[in-house]
């Protein structure tokens, strides 16, 4: 089959949406690091609507691992299909890749970090891509960052690399680049500055002095579900096209990037492209995790004692779709102050009409895993401000009850729990009094919300609700 590729837009389908620039006249202005899935789907999707209006933005996308991505956009000339699936799906060709640098090629990209017209360069690695230590400074002992301090000509991770271009440019008087980080860390942006300046002053404590006062790292915060491209949906989309694309993403419809403001003279209008410009990163952040992370794991502990085995099957529950819709509006919401540029309950709109997307199997066992490490995020900050507040946590309880009810049902049966404090948990939910025993570990639960007999209470109604098999008695509050 052909290969999806510039000669071969004009024959696509006509419900193929095509690219809105011409695609000769773009220029390279961007350096992205991890092409992976999500950055395809989510920030080149956003840049290529801002190449409709300016072409000096295309991206070079870069791999310094593996090079299955960036030979793939290499084959197709930097095009791949974007698959928005929904109630309404609809594919639309992305082409705001004007380059592509795979492992290898470190003199190429030197030379592109170097460059005057880069403006601006972007990662999605993951965390642990940052070789950042568990509290969230540089890890000198990491493998690729000793490599770096003793060879910085050959970087070996996105670290070095970033300072060395930047090393470059403050050599060459050229301005240097922004820094945007968009792998989800609370404080991305400050993070990344300070991985970079303790780099940098491995080298040349001048070089950390100028990072440090003259390169912009803003916070940054995104968000879409992002499924894999597995090879039953690249088949999909080869017969949707008429050609094949080895690049080709998916995700969902809704599609976040919040971006801190930050100085750029004559910079891309990502505004005009959906992207949130703030003062409030961390603002967005919370909002997320309290209404978002936890809406989706109410859903799970409850949704899993229930018998369902998805997001979308769970809020199809009228009698848990309208609990988590109460629990979204009136007690989440409640515990955020105001966010510059959010509308909150238009946001909680958003996040519920998300889990109702048909189109999106994303399992609640899935969304299980871990719950000691999300949950003091997700739910009892949000338990801890209603209790400082005085309002009710009556149903803030409920899904924690599930949870207990949950690791117990788990730990009885001799199955999994997935959680890096499974024998722990599992000890305490099936001790003879599981409310008392979990609510008394502090790794999870702190003590001025575990201790408050408001909440122990409520957990503990909760809790013998499930057990009665009254758990929809307890929606329906």
């Amino acid at each position: 089959m052909t290969m999806l590729s510039r000669a071969a837009l004009a024959g696509l389908p006509s419900g193929i949406l095509r690219p809105g620039h011409d695609l000769a006249a773009t220029r390279t202005g961007i350096v992205h690091f991890g092409p992976g899935a999500f950055h395809r789907a989510h920030q080149a999707a956003f840049v290529d609507r801002v190449l409709d209006t300016d072409p000096r933005w295309g991206i070079a996308a870069v791999s310094l691992r593996s090079g299955s991505t960036t030979d793939a956009l290499k084959a197709q000339e930097g095009l791949y299909a974007l698959a928005v699936i929904d109630r309404t799906p609809a594919t639309r060709v992305i082409a705001a890749h004007s380059d592509a640098i795979g492992p290898g090629e470190g003199r190429r990209l030197r030379a592109l970090l170097a460059s005057p017209d880069v403006r601006i360069a972007t990662s999605t690695v993951t965390e642990k891509g940052y070789c950042l230590a568990g509290d969230g400074t540089l890890d000198m002992g990491h493998a690729d960052i000793v490599h770096d301090r003793i060879r910085p000509e050959e970087p070996a991770s996105v670290i070095g690399w970033i300072v060395s271009g930047l090393a470059d440019r403050r050599a060459a008087g050229v301005a240097p680049f922004a820094m945007l980080c968009c792998d989800n860390m609370t404080g991305n942006g400050g993070k990344l500055r300070a991985a970079c300046v303790a780099l940098a002053r491995e080298w040349d404590a001048s070089l950390a002095d100028w990072i440090a006062a003259e390169v912009a790292f803003p916070d940054s915060m995104v968000d879409s579900i992002t499924p894999a491209s597995d090879a039953a949906f690249l088949a999909k989309v080869a017969a949707e096209l008429g050609v094949e694309d080895k690049a080709a993403v998916q995700r969902e419809f809704f599609t976040q990037w919040v971006l801190q403001r930050f100085d750029m003279a004559d910079g891309p209008d990502l505004a005009s492209a959906g992207v949130t410009l703030t003062s409030d990163v961390r603002g967005y952040e919370q909002a997320k995790l309290r209404i978002l992370n936890g809406s989706h794991s109410s859903l799970a502990y409850i949704g899993l004692m229930l018998g369902h085995q998805t997001v979308f099957e769970a809020m199809s529950d009228a009698e848990l779709g309208g609990f988590v819709t109460r629990l979204a509006h009136a007690d989440i919401a409640a515990s955020l102050g105001p966010v510059d540029g959010l509308d909150l309950p238009g946001y909680v709109d958003a996040v519920l009409n998300r889990f109702r997307n048909p189109a999106i199997r994303h399992l609640l066992s899935q969304i299980a895993w871990d719950g000691s490490q999300k949950l003091p995020y997700r739910l009892l900050d949000t338990t801890a401000s209603a209790l400082d507040a005085g309002r009710s946590v009556t149903r803030l309880a409920v899904p924690v009850a599930a949870w207990i009810a949950f690791l117990g049902a788990k730990g009885r049966a001799g199955e999994t729990i997935t959680d890096p404090l499974a024998d722990t948990l599992a000890a305490a939910a099936t001790a003879d009094a599981p409310v008392d025993a979990v609510l008394a570990l502090r790794q999870v639960f702190p003590a001025r919300v575990a201790e408050d007999p408001r909440y122990r209470d409520a957990v503990a109604a909760a809790f013998a609700a499930i057990g009665s098999e009254k758990l929809r008695v307890l929606l329906a509050d």
